[in-house]
């Protein structure tokens, strides 16, 4: 059950993070809807990488810390962001060639 709360907020995390990055630049902006499904599935899979490599993050469903609560917001919402940006540059990449 811990894995799935941490999911959850990664997933979330990564979904709002996708719509900022398409509202914030235009040039990868893939529509809300494409926004949300790439941001949530890179906050989701980014955000478990991150937790694998720093295992401090896993803490987040066990006890309520702040501190690891944040950590997988911030993984989750910048891998989303990060993943929204990648899909924006290759759909225009080759809507343009």
């Amino acid at each position: 059950m811990d894995t799935l709360i941490n999911l959850i907020i990664q997933v979330v995390a990564g979904a709002i993070g996708g719509n900022a990055v398409g509202a914030g630049v235009k040039d990868v902006n893939l529509g809300t809807l494409g926004n949300t499904i790439a941001g949530a599935i890179g906050g989701g899979v980014g955000g478990q990488i991150l937790q694998a490599l720093i295992p401090a993050l896993a803490l987040a469903a066990e006890n309520i810390d702040i501190g690891s609560l944040i950590g997988q917001v911030a993984g989750g919402g910048i891998t989303g962001a990060i993943l929204t940006a990648i899909v924006g540059v290759v759909k225009n990449r080759m809507a343009h060639a």
